[in-house]
């Protein structure tokens, strides 16, 4: 009996060890094919999205391309969505995140984040007309939201009179607020400001900043090596300002300030 309990412990240690053994080569795999493989929110203005000559540009995208370049590999950018981000990250099809992924305890218990690159808010936005000062007055009214994202999360928690109205991406929440389906969306403020931008007339404006968050790459859990580089280069990119250029440059504003203290 003791025996076959030993065993059985040594079993579990080996496949362990294995587990563990196995995630930690995706450095080695992105060296050998000299690619790496990132998931992108490819609908998701201004992080991710395509311009007129259906070249990929956004924060994120510029973010993963000096990731790439620091590396000295190639980038392969995997359109990802806010429902299929993590998942792609689970079976391998990526070999790391940068989709506006916002750092929450939940995704911490199944996948490992970065220090931060950059931050989003998540809000209530609502036409200028519409009177909107707390929860309570979302109660009986139609809010879109993208399915399995930290805004539907954090709306579903607060607001639960109101009626949520999931959309599987972003490029489809925001079709839903232009064609009338609804006239309040949880997201960040530049997806509002995309609304407006092509239908002034909705006047969208913050109603109630929900929550900050803090924006990672997202890893698979143990894959200490290829965490400890991103790192590094997050940091250095902290320092010299890069970082902060692209982020500038999509949203109109600088880091906040405990995005660029992350690189101390």
């Amino acid at each position: 009996m003791q025996f076959a309990k030993l065993s059985s412990a040594i079993l579990i240690a080996v496949a362990t060890l294995c587990a563990h053994v196995a995630h930690a080569d995706t450095l080695d795999d992105i060296q050998k094919a000299k690619k790496i493989r990132i998931g992108i929110g490819m609908d998701v203005p201004p992080y991710g999205m395509k311009d007129d000559q259906l070249k990929a540009i956004g924060s994120d995208v510029e973010t993963a391309q000096l990731i790439a370049q620091n590396m000295g590999v190639a980038l392969e950018i995997v359109p990802a969505t806010a429902a299929n981000r993590i998942p792609y990250l689970q079976t391998n099809k990526v070999d790391v995140v940068i989709a506006s992924l916002a750092v929450t305890p939940e995704r911490g218990k199944v996948i490992d984040f970065s220090l931060p690159y950059a931050a989003i808010q998540a809000v209530v936005a609502a036409p200028k007309s519409m009177v909107i000062k707390n929860y309570a007055d979302l109660a009986g009214k139609k809010v879109v939201v993208t399915r399995a994202s930290t805004n539907d999360a954090e709306i579903t928690k607060y607001a639960k009179d109101a009626q949520i109205v999931r959309f599987d991406d972003d490029s489809t929440s925001i079709t839903a607020i232009l064609s009338g389906q609804a006239d309040i969306f949880v997201s960040s403020p530049a997806l509002m400001t995309v609304i407006n931008q092509k239908n002034p007339q909705k006047n969208l404006e913050s109603k109630i900043v929900i929550k900050t968050f803090q924006l990672s790459v997202g890893l698979r859990k143990n894959d200490d090596r290829l965490k400890q580089l991103i790192n590094g280069y997050i940091k250095i990119n902290l320092k010299n300002g890069k970082l902060n250029q692209i982020y500038q440059k999509y949203q109109g504003m600088p880091l906040p300030e405990e995005i660029i203290k992350a690189a101390d």
